[in-house]
């Protein structure tokens, strides 16, 4: 293989005193979540918040003096942008970063913040790609590939090495996959050490390259994606041998998901994941029985979610779980109607979000209006009780979802 293990531990001498030892811990309220006993390595509490920091100071730290006086450039959705920008400039060597313009903006103000220079462009991982390979050639800027790169490879595979030495027991690693760097390195690394350790790659569903690549089927790419980080249409030509070699089974996993995943880490765990990161655990909620009863290795990999898109994705949750509720009500149209439905949820112990009245619609009596009101509850038999409660007052309650359709 183009990695071995040799690689690996000279990457961890490489950037040893430079990137963080992050903790790996159990975790029993996933484990209970998903039937498994989990496993927790944060790579989100590196500087960046990545594990990219790894594979780049080891890459970065390889170049030659020529090489680091005339600089870098990549592409990337971000992390590797941060990570390359943030050890660039702390061995001072000028770095130049593609992202694309859907990248979030945490993202590259993050970047911009390391002293890189940011540019912008097309709508893709692949658009980027090919702007940055004609500013490398233009510029004769070393090319720093965010996965298909030996040492980026090797760099990552440290990430394996640690886990393996605080729980060498362990059944399963479940890695996030996009173009494959992070989980080739820590395949390498894990079959090395031990060989019946089952490695599983977790890729997002709109994103199947690795799939597609494995199985030669042709499964369709979506568009946006909450795992942006591993969104990539291309694997890579490094990697994908590796992958194939080592890596026992790929899972599909869908955006609902994903955002369980990240919401389960951050009410369970009490910290950040964002959908990339949160893939290894999306692939164990999507298929528990494939898991149960498994000691699981989880990489939380990457924590540089959006705070607009977190707070949208826990009232989504909220939403599943019930705890979220909307009724439409039909009500008399008469002073004090509104003032008895709120005191009966408030004996109810349900808090009123939201209220919207409407009267003119045909289907509702000429004296009568719409209530479409949105409560808070404990849990979905509270919220049945409430719906009860409604129906027995007379006010017809019909439950709707988020997106007004009734249930």
């Amino acid at each position: 293989m183009s990695v071995t293990l040799t690689h690996i531990e000279a990457a961890r001498r490489a950037i040893a005193g430079h990137v963080l030892l992050t903790p790996m811990l159990p975790a029993p309220k996933l484990s209970a979540l998903t039937g498994a006993e989990v496993f927790v390595k944060y790579e989100n509490l590196q500087v960046t918040n990545s594990f990219k920091e790894r594979g780049a100071r080891c890459k970065l730290a390889a170049l030659t003096a020529d090489e680091r006086r005339r600089g870098v450039i990549t592409m990337s959705a971000g992390n590797h942008a941060q990570a390359v920008a943030y050890h660039a400039a702390s061995l001072a060597i000028p770095a130049s970063v593609v992202m694309p313009v859907t990248t979030p903006f945490v993202k590259v103000a993050a970047t911009r913040s390391y002293g890189a220079e940011v540019v912008l462009h097309g709508e893709s991982i692949s658009d980027a790609q090919s702007r940055a390979e004609e500013m490398s050639r233009e510029r004769n800027l070393t090319w720093v590939h965010p996965y298909d790169d030996e040492h980026v490879i090797a760099g990552q595979g440290t990430i394996a090495l640690e886990m393996l030495e605080e729980f060498a027991a362990l059944d399963v690693l479940v890695v996030p996959i996009g173009g494959g760097g992070l989980i080739a390195g820590m395949a390498v690394a894990a079959k090395a050490i031990n060989q019946k350790i089952e490695i599983v790659g977790a890729e997002a569903a709109l994103y199947p390259s690795f799939w597609n690549a494995l199985r030669g089927s042709n499964l369709p790419f979506g568009a946006s994606t909450l795992a942006e980080g591993i969104a990539v249409k291309n694997v890579g030509k490094l990697t994908l041998p590796i992958v194939r070699d080592l890596v026992a089974d790929i899972v599909l996993v869908d955006e609902q998901h994903i955002e369980r995943a990240v919401n389960a880490y951050l009410t369970l765990q009490k910290t950040m994941a964002e959908g990339a990161g949160a893939a290894g655990l999306a692939a164990m909620l999507a298929q528990p029985e494939r898991f149960a009863g498994k000691k699981v290795g989880l990489v939380l990999c990457g924590g540089n979610i959006d705070p607009r898109i977190l707070a949208s994705i826990m009232v989504r949750e909220l939403e599943r779980d019930d705890r979220i509720v909307s009724y439409r009500l039909t009500i008399p149209d008469r002073p004090g109607v509104l003032g008895q439905i709120a005191t009966l949820l408030g004996r109810l112990g349900a808090n009123i979000l939201e209220v919207d009245h409407k009267r003119l619609f045909l289907d509702v009596p000429a004296k009568g209006a719409r209530l479409d009101v949105t409560v808070e509850t404990r849990d979905s038999a509270h919220g049945g009780e409430i719906m009860r409660a409604l129906a027995a007052e007379g006010y017809a309650p019909i439950r709707i979802d988020s997106g007004g359709a009734m249930n």
